[in-house]
């Protein structure tokens, strides 16, 4: 539970308290008195003012006590208000005449408690006590112990003092202005601004030394007041005290005047009131009056609860106008600690923090996310890239592999046109010795070298393509019919050597994808090979290796089909597994291989037996797309 809800707590008790001890108190009255009824009431609080209520200062004081009592007692309280206007009236028989009406006006309501704010109200309700108030208790407040004695204020009074301390305003002044030479005090004619001048001598005495001139503007009309501190030198310091009049008697609200004499003051002003805060003073060190009226506010709870209570000091702070230190140019670090900056422009932090905080707490965390989700990116890539390599190592090692396998035949199929050559070669220069050289069969000769040197070559640069190691996938659109046509005139010279037919059947058109050219050779040679070695124990004359592509399912297609003796069923599911093979000599990598190439460029391979005997390989990959081909 929060220490507000506390403090609601125990003030409703301290109230209903209150209201326990008024109903015994009124039924113990009506016991030696008949003439007085017994009653249950809420309590009652009159507040005295001593000035009227355009005077901000007890006024706001009396606000901030009148919201404290009603929250603390849920508003079940009477609260009343009189603004003596002591300051404009202060003969004795205006006050007599305002003791005797107050007294009939409360003599049906007598207050419990009576706060007064002020010196002025603090004498008047002492005076007068048995006549508006008998029996009550009072409270005193907006003044010092100084003049608490100065005024023989009696020991049952409770007072919530406050100092205003013109000596730390002044500190604050010089802390701003440490530059400055030439000191100024402003106090008006009343009794009270009279009363100031005075406590400021005293207080300002040792301040005062450092300065060339240390000037007390008094007994001035409001309009010399003006004029005097339009000329004050630039490099001083103003501070104003209270003016309730000037020399001609005229009252004044101290805040107005103040705010006339700052409008056009040369040099920065300050004084020791929160009201003279937005009407041109720079600070000053001030009981707040909202902090006055909570102090106030306090001792009335406990008062009216019966607790014993004794005189408070209400909390003094410094506070500042940021828009005067911005005109005088004054520096916001030479404030003392604490200062209260009133006016200070909201940073947009200051501002939005909640909602900045916020949104920096998401943006941090989809910072991190996204440094995650990179770092991952890298590290996937780094993945893909060491698979691709090893990948590249595998189908290097098989197509070195399959050339090695395939040497014998290739040497046999380069060999034809090899001899071819030599043959055409002498035929031609026996042609050459005689003495009649037939020149166009010499011709027809050189052509056919020229073939054989051609078939030679293709034999040639299929052996290299099958041997060449590379370090990145070539990938580009070809029509998957030149490549099996390819594959199938490097098995040619081989699948003779076994006696092997070769059959291709190709559809119409061409049947585009896109992947690396030399891989998907090497799956089909793979296929090719596999198909081959599977028909050993077939009969000669039976021997068929079949070709076909086509269209499947959207698809580029390519089936390789052999009359071996088929893949036993259950071995079907385990055929594409690194390290399985079902021949004596395999090494079990062939198809594995296979199927890693094709599932790198989004292909699909699978394996059936046929009806009339064999096996069947299905190798599926996707079609180029007209807006790929148009990259």
């Amino acid at each position: 539970m929060g220490l507000g809800k506390w403090s609601g707590r125990l003030c409703c008790t301290a109230f209903l308290l209150a209201v326990a001890a008024l109903g015994v108190c009124s039924r113990q009255a009506a016991a030696s008195d008949p003439s007085i009824a017994v009653i249950d009431r809420v309590p009652r609080v009159l507040v005295l003012y001593p000035y009227d209520e355009r005077v901000a200062a007890t006024t706001a004081a009396g606000e901030a006590l009148r919201s404290r009592l009603l929250q603390a007692t849920n508003g079940k309280i009477d609260l009343f208000s009189e603004f003596l206007d002591l300051s404009r009236f202060p003969e004795n028989d205006h006050i007599a005449r305002m003791a005797q009406y107050l007294g009939e006006k409360y003599a049906a309501r007598r207050p419990d408690v009576v706060v007064a704010v002020g010196r002025e109200s603090a004498s008047f309700i002492v005076a007068n006590r048995g006549t508006i108030a008998p029996g009550a208790k009072i409270v005193a407040a907006g003044f010092g112990t100084a003049t608490a004695e100065k005024i023989a204020l009696p020991d049952d009074v409770i007072g919530a003092f406050s100092t205003f301390n013109i000596l730390k305003t002044a500190e604050m002044a010089r802390s701003l202005q440490p530059d400055a030479r030439h000191l100024y005090i402003v106090g008006g004619s009343s009794d009270f601004d009279r009363t100031w001048l005075t406590t400021a001598r005293a207080d300002l005495k040792q301040f005062s030394k450092p300065f060339d001139t240390t000037t007390y503007l008094e007994d001035l009309t409001i309009d010399e007041f003006v004029e005097r501190a339009s000329r004050v030198p630039p490099d001083s310091i103003i501070l104003a005290l209270t003016v309730f009049k000037d020399r001609t008697g005229r009252n004044f609200i101290p805040r107005d005047a103040i705010r006339q004499i700052a409008a056009t003051a040369s040099a920065p002003v300050y004084g020791p009131y929160q009201t003279y805060i937005d009407h041109g003073i720079v600070g000053g060190n001030t009981v707040t009056f909202d902090a006055l009226g909570r102090t106030v506010g306090d001792l009335v709870i406990d008062a009216i609860a019966g607790k014993t209570v004794s005189d408070l000091e209400a909390p003094q702070t410094y506070v500042a106008d940021a828009r005067q230190l911005q005109r005088w140019g004054l520096a916001e670090k030479d404030l003392p600690p604490g200062t209260i900056q009133m006016h200070k422009e909201k940073s947009l932090w200051d501002e939005h923090w909640v909602i900045l905080t916020a949104v920096s707490g998401l943006l941090l965390a989809q910072a991190s996310i996204i440094s995650v989700l990179l770092l991952e990116r890298r590290r996937r890539r780094d993945a893909e890239r060491s698979a691709q390599l090893h990948l590249l190592e595998a189908v290097h090692l098989n197509q070195s592999a399959t050339a090695g396998a395939l040497s014998s035949s290739i040497a046999h199929e380069l060999n034809q046109p090899l001899s071819a050559i030599r043959n055409n070669a002498e035929a031609a220069s026996m042609l050459l010795r005689s003495a009649n050289p037939d020149h166009e069969l010499i011709q027809q000769i050189l052509l056919d070298i020229q073939e054989d040197d051609q078939r030679a070559g293709d034999i040639i640069s299929r052996m290299r393509g099958l041997l060449k190691k590379r370090d990145e996938i070539d990938w580009q659109e070809f029509d998957l019919n030149d490549v099996t046509s390819s594959a199938i005139r490097i098995i040619h010279g081989e699948a003779e050597r076994r006696g092997i037919k070769l059959i291709s059947t190709q559809p119409p058109g061409e049947l585009p994808v896109r992947a690396d050219k030399v891989h998907v050779q090497q799956v089909i040679l793979n296929l090719a090979t596999n198909g081959m070695d599977a028909m050993l124990n077939a009969v000669p004359a039976g021997r068929t290796l079949s070709f076909a592509t086509g269209l499947a399912n959207e698809k580029a297609e390519l089936r390789v089909s052999d009359t071996g003796d088929g893949i036993p069923e259950e071995r079907l599911i385990r055929i594409f597994e690194p390290f399985y093979t079902t021949k004596q000599a395999g090494t079990g990598l062939g198809l594995s291989i296979a199927r890693a190439i094709l599932e790198t460029y989004g292909g699909t391979i699978r394996a059936d037996n046929r009806p009339e005997g064999g096996a069947v390989f299905r190798v599926a990959l996707p079609l180029a797309h007209r807006e790929e081909r148009s990259r």
